[in-house]
């Protein structure tokens, strides 16, 4: 009997990651864009280790609340916050580290993807793709090292995307904001490493979030992709969890200034 087809969007049941990380349980971790989609996948995850989570989001994060137990939303904090304001972020992250402990662990994972053409980029464009993609990424790391330096020990983890790696087309300035994400995350690991703050990079393929199937994709569209993967199913936000979670805890103690990709095998097939 063959095996039956996956379901090409990529509908499974929210379960808790096995794996346990004990050492982050009771951390203040800190999550930008993680309101909905992978972000919030992210932050439930952190949730359910038992760390206390601040959320910067521009949106409400009712989409995280509905999938939260009692004791998790107890210690989530969402802040509703334009994370392209370096101002603002750093005056909210002040109040964070009052409310919940100086953040100990940073997930950059705030990003938009609007697709566009080179003719058509304007220099407002650009500006406003580079602040929320890029700029976000260096003054919330720039917030937070400051502590993480003082206590001797800290994780920061930011999200690119394997779309700047294959030279896809259809969105250059969110590509180039990939590849820079990258540079920084080893510069930071670089500069930050002697005072024990380390600095790594998470690279997904195509992740089948609730915006992603609503603007762009198609079960065809999704089904060719899906193709060219080495693991046949295709990826959904939980599928990043285990991989931040791994490299937020002790036990990537000697990883910094690495990209990990996470894409079901397509850049080894590429």
């Amino acid at each position: 009997m063959s095996e039956a087809a996956p379901d090409i969007w990529g509908e499974r049941p929210r379960t808790p990651l096995p794996a346990r990380f004990a050492d982050l349980a009771r951390r203040s971790v800190v999550v930008t864009g993680g309101a909905s989609g992978i972000g919030a996948a992210v932050a439930a995850g952190f949730l359910e280790q038992g760390a206390n989570v601040a959320v910067l989001d521009i949106a409400d994060g009712q989409e995280l609340v509905g999938v939260l137990g009692s004791s998790e939303k107890k210690r989530l904090n969402i802040v509703e916050c334009d994370v392209s304001d370096a101002g603002a972020v750093a005056g909210h992250l002040s109040d964070v580290a009052n409310a919940q402990g100086a953040p100990q662990v940073l997930v950059n994972c705030a990003a938009n993807d609007r697709r566009h053409g080179t003719e058509e980029v304007t220099e407002e464009f650009w500006d406003w793709s580079m602040s929320i993609n890029l700029k976000s990424y260096f003054f919330t790391a720039r917030a937070v090292l400051p502590a993480m330096r003082a206590a001797g020990h800290g994780a920061i983890i930011n999200f690119s995307s394997v779309a700047y790696m294959m030279g896809m087309a259809g969105f250059p300035c969110y590509t180039t904001a990939n590849a820079g994400i990258v540079s920084l995350t080893q510069s930071l690991a670089r500069e930050f490493g002697p005072h024990g703050v380390r600095v790594n990079a998470v690279a997904p393929g195509m992740v089948l979030t609730p915006r992603q199937k609503e603007l762009w994709l198609t079960p065809e569209s999704v089904a060719g992709h899906v193709e060219n993967q080495c693991l046949r199913h295709p990826l959904v936000p939980e599928d990043l969890v285990g991989p931040v979670l791994f490299l937020a805890s002790g036990a990537s103690q000697m990883i910094t200034g690495q990209t990990m990709i996470v894409d079901g095998g397509l850049m080894a097939r590429a």
